[in-house]
């Protein structure tokens, strides 16, 4: 059985509570499974809760093409009140008595929506200059942070229970809903922060098909728990899959391009080849003489 641990690979959606560190998270995953490989698509606050996807094994080899999801948050947020840290583990830096209306609330959060630039807050784990914006930050150094250009696809007002006001978003990699929470009490005037934070979904994986942390702690869970990882050929379900012959699957094991068996395919596209419901590769489709051909990206060790 132990040796059965060791070669697992695949995805395992883990539902993360409020105190506990997405390191942590992975870091209680690997001891149980005793996987030597494994980390997360994205880390999520302490102070947060939801979806923390952690690949295990050779599926870390799909990190590159896990990371690029768009993601779904309930945020909820507290008008009229700022953080340094932008979110409720800070100290209040401005308060303001004025708080806008539901529907000028419900305006400003849909004009939010859309490509934009933001900036990372200092107290993030963006790195500068070999260390951590965080640990700049709790020295009380400042620096010059590079924006980044995210899509902010669909933000909606849930609930409105002044100060407070819950948000339900989806977002490309990379964006802060602290950052945006605070852009939204600038834009309204009065100021905010992000006071609760729960991720809901990861591309087209979503928190209520996640185990919680606990449960994988519990050791008369253990079969159920390797029964929930998702196999790596179901790990990319938007991307299409290729199957080979004996043949040319072996060719493309050893690392050289093989004809794409099927039409379609536009040259540059990131394709998975399935065997027997494995996956044995991760190619690229190319264009070369008026013929299409597959070239490996990744392989994995198959029996």
């Amino acid at each position: 059985m132990t040796g059965q641990k060791n070669s697992l690979s695949g995805l395992l959606l883990v539902d993360k509570p409020a105190g506990v560190t997405s390191f942590e998270g992975v870091r209680r995953v690997r001891q149980v499974l005793r996987v030597r490989k494994a980390g997360h698509l994205g880390t999520l606050d302490p102070f947060a809760t939801g979806l923390l996807p952690i690949c295990l094994g050779d599926a870390t080899k799909l990190t590159p093409y896990l990371l690029g999801a768009d993601k779904t948050y309930l945020a909820r947020l507290k008008l009229g009140e700022e953080t340094d840290t932008l979110d409720v583990t800070g100290k209040v830096v401005a308060r303001c008595d004025r708080l806008p209306g539901e529907a000028e609330i419900s305006q400003v959060a849909a004009a939010l929506q859309g490509e934009m630039l933001q900036t990372p807050p200092m107290y993030s784990a963006v790195h500068h200059q070999g260390e951590r914006l965080y640990q700049l930050a709790r020295r009380g150094q400042k620096v010059e942070v590079p924006p980044r250009r995210v899509v902010i696809h669909h933000m909606a007002v849930e609930e409105i229970e002044l100060p407070y006001v819950n948000l339900r978003v989806t977002c490309s990699k990379g964006t802060y809903i602290r950052v945006l929470a605070a852009d939204l009490g600038k834009a309204l005037g009065c100021g905010a922060h992000l006071v609760g934070l729960r991720r809901l979904a990861v591309g087209t994986f979503q928190v209520d098909t996640a185990l919680p942390l606990a449960v994988l702690e519990e050791p008369s869970k253990l079969e159920e728990v390797l029964a929930r990882i998702i196999p790596m050929s179901r790990c990319l379900p938007e991307i299409k899959a290729v199957r080979l012959q004996a043949a040319e699957l072996r060719r493309l094991q050893q690392g050289q391009a093989v004809p794409c068996p099927l039409p379609g395919f536009l040259s540059g596209e990131p394709v998975k080849v399935v065997h027997n419901n494995d996956l044995y590769a991760m190619a690229e489709v190319r264009q070369h003489h008026h013929e299409t051909w597959l070239a490996p990206l990744r392989v994995f060790a198959r029996t």
